[in-house]
């Protein structure tokens, strides 16, 4: 067993020499001494179950294979390694595997499954237990606490995942990250822009608002200017009433909504949250916080979340209440027929929020946030036919670039969506505003290398229907806009009250 426990370590370093980004082997002792603990735990649980070292050993060491190719697969289309968070996914990859299992690739799942399965069968075939095995991996468990106690230590991560891994190793990013995860937050410093007191009363009524968070949305017109100027033409119109828009400051890149999704709805910057920026709604955001939708509910208003997929995802249906929502609208408010792609298309969200502004039995200003599912990749599933390309394309597609027609096409239907919001609010009785952004760029690795990847901001509009003076652009962090939604609500009320009294 020892033997087969030497050999291990030593492969598991080189399964990690694999690793992109790649850690440096002159880490901290410590650091080895976590790898090398937790290398040893794995094995003993594993041995004491079975009492057969060689099938032990390989088991652990495709575990570790697993992780490192998995982190590639993550680093390759988020340019962000595998973190401790990143565990969850794996029953997530089980639940909703055509979110995951394609930027892994299915042929590699497959293969590395039936291989496993070979290898279990091959293995309690054929290597007999070890007579007396489990005292021995009793004694080796002993060995594995002696070293990650030795290990442990009070080091406080950067949170910079790359750099974490590569000062570190991954083995001890993943232990410490662990126990960060652990440690009590006070969630007063954590600096909600809505921790402040609200603005004074005003006399005049409340208006309507709603916030749309468009999924994968940015002006891709930025990215390539092959892409014709009328894909986003509704846009262009809010935006050119809009009493604010610009350059948004997203909280994360090609993936992980609920970052962007969390800072918009809390006004708490990633870069306070320590560990639990890679997920915030795994813990943090279940305690309660305080939120716009907590916010605007104290003032009045009903408070209407919809995001139309599976509300156990991200544990959604969870979160937004403790969040401050009233109601929570998830796919099984739709239906296959609203689909536009594999998902619930955009202009079937604002029928939705027509629906609920013109409720005629609702006696509460309503505050709607729209979370986005349509364009939501992988995009290099859908296929669109050439003679499709015109619509969207004023010249032909480069090498490499196939992935961005599918995006395009569902950008034109968030676009569609921004003008049947218009229509709706333009028809709507009551003053409303409209906030409008996206949650992260997309995931196009294809097409990146092709033409060149985009820094990473999105863009926002605010827009009333009562109001259209056309704002110059100005960026602005996520974290801000809600704030930015509320402080132009009170504005309009205040110039409304004043316009009411002369």
């Amino acid at each position: 067993m020892l033997q087969v426990g030497v050999i291990g370590l030593l492969l598991t370093v080189l399964v990690e020499r694999l690793l992109v980004p790649r850690p440096n082997l002159r880490r901290p002792l410590g650091c080895w001494l976590l790898h090398s603990g937790l290398w040893c735990a794995c094995l003993v649980l594993l041995y004491g179950m079975t009492a057969r070292p060689l099938f032990s050993g390989v088991n652990v060491l495709l575990l570790w294979l697993l992780i490192v190719m998995v982190s590639n697969a993550k680093y390759h289309s988020l340019r962000e390694p595998f973190v401790c968070a990143d565990f969850e996914y794996f029953s997530d990859a089980v639940r909703f595997p055509r979110l995951y299992l394609p930027f892994f690739g299915f042929g590699k799942a497959a293969l590395l499954a039936l291989g496993f399965v070979a290898y279990l069968w091959a293995g309690l075939t054929f290597e007999a237990p070890v007579p007396g095995g489990r005292i021995e991996a009793f004694w080796l468990g002993l060995g594995s606490l002696l070293l990650l106690k030795l290990g442990h230590r009070r080091q406080v991560p950067s949170f910079d995942a790359e750099a974490d891994v590569k000062r570190w190793g991954l083995s001890a990013s993943l232990w410490r990250y662990y126990w960060a995860a652990r440690a009590p937050v006070d969630r007063a410093a954590l600096g909600s822009a809505f921790n402040t007191p609200a603005h004074g009363p005003v006399a005049a009524p409340l208006p309507d608002l709603v916030s749309v968070q468009s999924e994968s949305f940015f002006d891709v017109r930025d990215l390539w200017p092959g892409v014709k100027t009328q894909v986003l033409s509704e846009y262009d119109r809010l935006a050119g009433e809009a009493l604010a828009r610009g350059k948004l400051q997203v909280a994360a890149w090609g993936a992980n909504t609920v970052r962007t999704e969390f800072a918009y709805l809390t006004g708490i910057a990633s870069d306070r949250l320590g560990v639990h920026r890679f997920n915030p709604y795994r813990v943090l955001a279940r305690q309660g916080l305080p939120s716009i939708a907590a916010h605007l509910k104290a003032k009045g208003y009903r408070t209407v979340c919809i995001h139309p997929y599976n509300g156990s995802f991200y544990g959604r249906n969870k979160v937004l209440p403790a969040l401050g929502f009233d109601e929570f609208i998830d796919v099984r408010s739709f239906d296959s027929t609203q689909k536009a792609g594999p998902f619930i298309g955009d202009c079937a969200v604002a029928d939705k929020i027509r629906e609920l502004l013109q409720d005629p039995t609702r006696k509460q200003p309503l505050f709607i946030h729209a979370i986005t599912m349509e364009n939501h990749g992988p995009l290099h599933l859908e296929q669109v036919e050439a003679d499709e390309l015109p619509n969207w394309f004023d010249r032909p597609l480069l090498t490499g670039m196939n992935d961005l027609a599918p995006y395009v096409r569902h950008i034109a239907n968030a676009d569609r969506m921004l003008g049947k919001l218009r229509d709706t609010l333009l028809a709507h009785p009551n003053e409303a505003l409209l906030c409008f952004f996206g949650d992260h760029v997309p995931i196009l690795p294809n097409v990146y290398q092709a033409i060149g990847a985009p820094a990473g901001d999105t863009d926002y509009l605010i827009w009333s229907n009562r109001s259209r003076p056309g704002a110059h652009p100005s960026p602005i962090r996520v974290e801000a806009l809600s704030s930015r939604l509320v402080d132009c609500a009170h504005h309009q009320r205040a110039r409304a009250a004043v316009v009411g009294v002369a």
